[in-house]
């Protein structure tokens, strides 16, 4: 499957499917999609890459070992009900800060849904990778034996 049009055509999907999932990570808490999708979406991006350039490959393009991405996503989601807690209110309940940048005219309004949507990303990416890239050395070891 390592054809030069399916590697050419990897060159251009990977970036845009990661631009892709990112968006559809920002817009998750208020619409369809979120940390789930765009984790899923981000390790088919990498995914595409291995069966395209191989397993190693797709770990350096990663640049971070998949274990801390689950760690650190599992981190960020479970922290992102602290606050709620700080302001008296239950565990995960959602609380935004309002602020409008210099050359905006509309408030941005950024919540703790937000953080817990990043951490969910980063821990889907991370474990699916994970699982990618083991099954994907592990039929590398098996061709390479018989």
């Amino acid at each position: 499957m390592n054809s030069v049009i399916f590697r050419s055509s990897t060159h251009v999907l990977l970036p845009f499917m990661l631009t892709l999932s990112v968006v559809v990570l920002l817009r998750g808490h208020n619409e369809p999609g979120g940390g789930f999708v765009g984790g899923l979406l981000a390790a088919s991006a990498f995914a595409l890459h291995a069966m395209a350039f191989g397993h190693r490959s797709a770990r350096e393009r990663l640049r971070v070992d998949p274990r801390v991405l689950i760690g650190v996503g599992l981190l960020i989601a479970s922290a992102s009900g602290l606050p709620a807690l700080v302001m008296g209110q239950e565990y995960l309940e959602g609380l935004w800060l309002s602020m409008t940048p210099p050359g905006f005219t509309e408030p941005l309004k950024i919540g703790t849904p937000l953080a817990f949507d990043i951490g969910v990303y980063l821990l889907v990416l991370g474990a699916a990778f994970l699982m990618i890239v083991s099954l994907e050395e592990y039929r590398h070891d098996a061709d390479a034996v018989g």
